[in-house]
């Protein structure tokens, strides 16, 4: 496969069973069909033959829905990898830490990332800086994430819809560019397809 297949990878962190929980314990999340929103992100990458790279958490914390023995440490079904895809797993904030990823990454020439998944104040922005600082172009779909309320030092509960806002600030420009589902749909769907004499002899 061609340099140009594989410059650019769809990135999905953290789209586990364990927010399901957190939800239904009442946990309001600040796009409640994000979700489906990683599902057409996954559709239209695998149709498009790029690569698709799942990140699941699997917390050594003592009380955490993530560890991996637990129900929660399961991927969404929006988000249900497939065979041949590769899943990664972290114990941290950032995919790169502990893990084989960015090896992954330069071992199959990818250059640039496009990033959805959870949540995004936490894992998917701290993946995101990392990413940048290692020398990667990011997308972050923002309508593909999303951020829990969180309270401040003070006592102040910080609705999700202003932390999602907030950490989409920190990162644009700086770290990452702010796309949508349908602005990355679209690329895709308008790429060129790769001629065979494209596709270099092994």
């Amino acid at each position: 496969m061609s340099d140009a297949k594989q410059s650019n990878a769809l990135l999905i962190i953290d789209a586990q069973k364990a927010f399901e929980r957190l939800e239904q314990e009442g946990a309001v999340p600040s796009d409640a069909v994000a979700k489906t929103r990683i599902a057409t992100l996954l559709k239209a990458y695998r149709a498009a033959e790029l690569p698709v790279i799942h990140v699941r958490h699997a917390s050594l914390e003592p009380h955490s829905y993530f560890q991996s023995h637990l129900p929660g440490f399961e991927v969404m079904a929006a988000a249900r990898e497939r065979a041949g895809e590769v899943v990664v797993t972290k114990h941290v904030n950032s995919a790169f830490i502990g893990t084989e990823l960015e090896a992954i990454l330069h071992d199959r020439g990818v250059r640039s990332l496009t990033i959805a998944g959870a949540t995004l104040n936490h894992c998917v922005e701290t993946t995101a800086r990392m990413a940048a600082n290692l020398g990667f172009r990011v997308r972050l779909v923002a309508d593909a994430t999303w951020a829990y309320p969180v309270q401040s030092l003070d006592g102040v509960t910080f609705p999700a819809s202003l932390v999602h806002a907030m950490s989409l600030a920190n990162l644009n420009g700086e770290f990452a560019d702010i796309v949508t589902t349908n602005d990355v749909v679209g690329h895709l769907a308008a790429r060129p397809p790769v001629r065979p004499d494209d596709i270099p002899e092994v």
